[in-house]
């Protein structure tokens, strides 16, 4: 009787055999759900994205509805506002993304990025997904800026030479309702990395663009430099395109499968790799009259 007694005490513990399989088990199960949790890490970064894409789609109507059907220029001069003067495309958005303070932080500054704006980091701007920023903010180029992880189109927001207030800026010959190919075949928005380091370029939200600056490397905008297609899942690593994916004269997303869109009438769409030349010079030029591929 105490004979098994005793080995019944011995049987209690974990043979090193039993606690080696136990270990395996453990990191076969952490091996099933890593995967898991990254794509729905992934699944909400695109969530949140989309979700981004919608506020500005919201904050560009809303901007057009309080100026006569004008779209917001990539770069405006209003120097009724307080004193503002020179406003960037995503500063103009402020008040349709509930930012209106730090608008008005920029008053009797005469520019948009005055009085410390440069800095000021707006969420709404930002896809959690975007690989480049640190803190909000961008790391090449016109570093410490506020940064963005999308830009607006140059063909429909930047191509036509306007007049605003005496000063020569650069904005759209159409208003909200009188875009020829229509709103819902017309990219608004597109994804774009906020830093491109290898470049010294920058997607900074406030830097002055177009107008009297000209275009340059610092500022937010797709399309002056050419109708590129997207990068999707684009890789940051390397020296130089190709080598490093990520290119600043593209479009760039962190999302795998598709782009993430703004079409003008508000809608937001993913884009595939698929996407052709054709559909997406299309989907981009807002007068051309082609139509938009079944590919788009």
């Amino acid at each position: 009787m105490f004979r098994a007694l005793r080995n019944a005490r011995k049987r209690l513990g974990f043979t090193l055999i039993e606690l080696l399989v136990v270990i395996a088990i453990i990191a076969v199960l952490i091996g099933l759900l890593l995967p898991a949790v990254q794509k729905v890490r992934a699944a909400a970064a695109k969530a949140q994205c989309q979700n981004n894409l919608k506020q500005v789609g919201l904050a560009i109507h809303n901007y057009a509805g309080a100026n006569q059907d004008f779209l917001p220029p990539i770069m405006d001069y209003q120097p009724n506002y307080p004193n503002y003067s020179w406003m960037p495309f995503w500063f103009s958005l402020l008040p349709g993304v509930e930012q209106e303070g730090i608008m008005r932080k920029a008053s009797n500054s005469g520019a948009g990025w005055g009085n410390g704006v440069h800095n000021s980091v707006v969420k709404t701007y930002m896809c959690p997904a975007d690989p480049t920023m640190n803190a909000g903010l961008v790391t090449a180029g016109a570093g410490g800026w506020a940064g963005t992880s999308y830009a607006p189109n140059y063909y429909i927001f930047g191509i036509a030479g306007i007049t605003r207030n005496g000063q020569y800026c650069t904005g759209s010959p159409w208003g909200i309702g009188n875009i020829p190919d229509g709103t819902s075949q017309t990219v608004a928005v597109v994804e774009r990395y906020a830093s491109f380091n290898v470049y010294g370029w920058s997607n900074a939200a406030y830097y002055p663009m177009a107008s009297n600056w000209g275009w340059n490397s610092q500022g937010s905008a797709y399309g002056p430099w050419g109708l590129y297609l997207p990068q999707i899942q684009a890789k940051t690593t390397g020296s130089n395109w190709p080598y490093g994916d990520y290119h600043p004269y593209m479009p760039n997303s962190a999302h795998p499968g598709a782009l993430q869109l703004l079409m003008m009438d508000g809608s937001v769409k993913g884009v595939t790799g698929n996407c052709s030349q054709a559909s997406w010079n299309a989907a981009c030029q807002g007068n051309d009259g082609a139509v938009v591929g079944l590919d788009f």
